[in-house]
C-alpha cells in the first residue's frame, strides 16, 4: 500500500495532497427497558483524498483503492475551482510509522454472547430495583486502522480501538420522574466495564432517592464540581473557545482570547494533551500526520495556546499543535480537543468544604450548552453544603454563566485529578470523537444555579 500511495502522490500537480484510508469493525448494542433493542456488528472500508492548491481545498471520498488515481484527480481539480487565500502548509519531516495500540482486553475479540449477557445483568439491576420503572443501555466498540499518506513523503499507520457505555435508571412516584446515568469508556479494553453490578445498584438507589430531594432555590452560591463536572466545564465552556478555526473566523471571538491574557488566578493551569497513554482522546499522530503533543491552554492563569491544524497554524502565524481530527474517512479534519483537563492544586477536599458557610456540592452531568461565552450546564447530582459539611441530597441543578467570569472566580483547585473516559465531543456533524476530560475538585464563588 505504501509503495502504491507513494506512487499516485508523486504525480500529483498541487501544493498538497494526503489520502486516509480505514478499515473498522464496530458492535453496537442498545435497551430500553426491558427490550433488547439492536444488536449490530457491521464492517466497513473506505477512504478520502484532500488537496491543497493556492488556498483552495478539493475532497473526495472513495471505498475501493482500485481507481484511487481518479479520486486524486478530482480532489485537485476541485481544489482549483475553490481557490480562496494563500497560505503555505507548515512542512514538516516525513514521518514513517506503524502505530500499534496495545488493548489488555480488546473488545472487538469479545464473544457477542458475553456482551449481551453482562447487559442483560445491568439491565435487571435496574429493573428490579424499588421505583425503577425505565431503563436505558447503550453500548458501542469501534476497531479501526488508518493510513495516511502525503505528499510530503509521510506515510502511517495506526490502530485506533474505542469503547463507551451509558447506563440510565429512570424512577418514577409521586407524579414525579427522576433519572440517574453512568458514563464510561476505553481504549477498546472490555474489562473496564465489567463488574460493575454495585455501581448500577448505586445508580438505581440515586434514581429512586431523588424523587424524594428537594430543589435548591435559585440563586448565586459557591459551588464546589466533582472532576467529572469540572472536566465537562473546561471541555465544553472553554476548550471549544480554544479550536482556532473557531477562533480565526470569528472576529468578536478574536478580540477575547488574545495570548497573554489574564484569565484567572496564578493556580488555573488548563492543558489539552493527546500524548497521555491509555486515555481516549490520545494518539501517536493526528489525522494530518502531525505529531501529538501537549498544549497549554491556561498557564498560571495566563492564555498562552490554542489547539491548531496545519492550515489554522499557516493563517494565524503560530505552530502546528496536532489537534486535526476527522471522525471517519467521509469528513475532512477539523480543528478537535484529546484529553482537555485542569491540572492539579493543592487544596482538600475538605478543606474547600470546611470554608463554605453555606453552598452546592456537584457532581456528574447530563449535558450542557454554550454559546461563545456563555455556558449552562445540567450537573447529574447536586448536595447542599452547610456549615463546611454535605447536609443532603438536591435534585439535579443548572450551573450557567460567563465561562471568563467562571474561570476568574475559581478559588481553590484540589490534588485529586481523574479523567472521565464516558463521553464523546461534536462539531461540525462528525459525532462522537472520542476524547477525555476531567480536573480536580475546584471550587468556584458566585456562581449561579438555577432552581424554584
Amino acid at each position: 500500500m505504501r509503495e502504491r500511495f507513494a506512487g499516485i502522490l508523486s504525480r500529483c500537480n498541487a501544493d498538497y495532497v494526503e489520502i486516509r484510508f480505514e478499515q473498522s469493525q464496530a458492535t453496537q448494542i442498545s435497551y430500553r427497558g426491558g427490550k433488547l433493542e439492536v444488536v449490530s456488528r457491521t464492517y466497513s472500508a473506505g477512504g478520502n483524498v484532500r488537496a491543497l492548491v493556492k488556498g483552495g481545498w478539493g475532497f473526495a471520498c472513495f471505498n475501493s483503492v482500485d481507481r484511487l488515481s481518479s479520486y486524486v484527480d478530482l480532489a485537485v481539480k476541485q481544489a482549483k475551482l475553490t481557490r480562496g487565500e494563500e497560505f503555505a502548509i507548515p512542512s514538516t519531516e516525513p514521518v514513517v510509522d506503524m502505530v500499534k495500540a496495545p488493548v489488555k482486553d480488546n473488545a472487538a475479540d469479545t464473544p457477542l454472547v458475553k456482551k449481551k449477557q453482562l447487559f442483560d445483568e445491568y439491565n435487571d439491576i435496574m429493573l428490579t430495583s424499588p421505583q425503577i420503572q425505565d431503563s436505558k443501555i447503550g453500548y458501542r466498540d469501534v476497531n479501526r486502522k488508518v493510513i495516511f499518506a502525503n505528499s510530503e513523503g509521510s506515510y502511517i499507520e495506526q490502530n485506533k480501538p474505542d469503547l463507551t457505555l451509558r447506563l440510565t435508571a429512570i424512577a418514577q412516584g409521586n407524579g414525579e420522574i427522576q433519572q440517574a446515568g453512568l458514563s464510561l469508556g476505553s481504549v477498546g479494553d472490555f474489562s473496564a466495564i465489567e463488574n460493575l453490578h454495585d455501581e448500577v445498584k448505586e445508580v438505581a438507589k440515586r434514581a429512586a432517592a431523588l424523587l424524594h430531594a428537594p430543589q435548591v432555590k435559585g440563586g448565586e452560591y459557591t459551588v464546589i464540581l466533582d472532576p467529572v463536572l469540572a472536566g465537562v466545564f473546561a471541555h465544553e465552556a472553554f476548550g471549544h473557545l480554544s479550536e482556532a478555526d473557531f477562533v480565526y473566523q470569528n472576529e468578536p471571538l478574536k478580540q477575547v482570547m488574545v495570548l497573554g491574557k489574564r484569565f484567572g488566578g496564578k493556580h488555573l493551569n488548563i492543558v489539552d494533551d493527546a500524548t497521555i497513554p491509555g486515555l481516549r482522546g490520545s494518539y501517536k499522530y493526528d489525522d494530518e500526520g502531525t505529531p501529538a503533543s501537549k498544549t497549554y491552554l491556561i498557564h498560571e492563569g495566563i492564555l498562552v495556546g490554542r489547539l491548531h491544524s496545519k492550515e489554522t497554524a499557516a493563517r494565524m502565524g503560530e505552530k502546528p499543535t496536532g489537534n486535526a481530527r476527522a471522525i471517519n474517512y467521509l469528513f475532512p479534519p477539523i480543528v478537535r480537543m484529546t484529553n482537555t483537563f485542569i491540572e492539579s492544586g493543592g487544596a482538600s477536599f475538605e478543606e474547600m468544604l470546611g470554608e463554605i458557610k453555606e453552598g452546592v456540592y456537584v457532581r456528574n452531568w447530563y449535558g450542557g450548552m454554550t454559546s461563545l461565552e456563555m455556558f449552562t450546564f445540567s450537573a447529574g447530582e447536586a448536595y447542599t453544603i452547610q456549615n463546611g459539611k454535605l447536609a443532603g441530597l438536591l435534585r439535579p441543578v443548572v450551573l450557567t454563566g460567563n465561562v471568563f467570569v467562571t474561570l476568574s472566580n475559581i478559588d481553590a483547585i484540589g490534588s485529586d485529578l481523574d479523567m472521565n473516559q464516558g463521553g464523546g465531543c461534536g462539531k461540525g456533524g462528525q459525532f462522537p470523537l472520542p476524547v477525555s476530560n476531567g480536573s480536580p475538585h475546584i471550587r468556584i464563588r458566585h456562581c449561579v444555579i438555577g432552581g424554584r
